[in-house]
């Protein structure tokens, strides 16, 4: 079970007060987007071996979205941020690195 922290309202709880809603850090296609942006939004997702970043909900809570950085193969939470971040922040990224010396983002 993961013991997980939301960055918005300050609490450590259980994964069962909250819900994980897939990919985290998407580029959403607006009106005028081709069908091809918009088949790759829509469908097109990463499902990687290792760390992985992820929008999660407060569902028992505040309500609030955050962003989680985890291993999918180990459940090893790095840590969580605001949802209204664009890129993982840095300290997010040196505490991969810290425990995952030859890990490398992914474009």
């Amino acid at each position: 079970m993961l013991n997980v922290h939301c960055p918005n309202c300050g609490i450590t709880a259980e994964e069962t007060e909250f819900h994980a809603h897939g990919e985290a850090h998407l580029t959403r296609f607006g009106p005028g987007a081709s069908d091809d942006d918009f088949e790759s939004y829509l469908f097109m997702r990463q499902n990687p071996k290792g760390v992985h970043f992820e929008r999660w909900r407060h569902q028992n809570g505040c309500g609030k979205w955050f962003h989680m950085a985890r291993c999918t193969t180990t459940l090893e939470v790095f840590g969580t941020y605001s949802a209204q971040t664009t890129e993982p922040p840095q300290d997010i990224l040196d505490s991969i690195k810290e425990r995952r010396p030859d890990w490398e983002p992914t474009p």
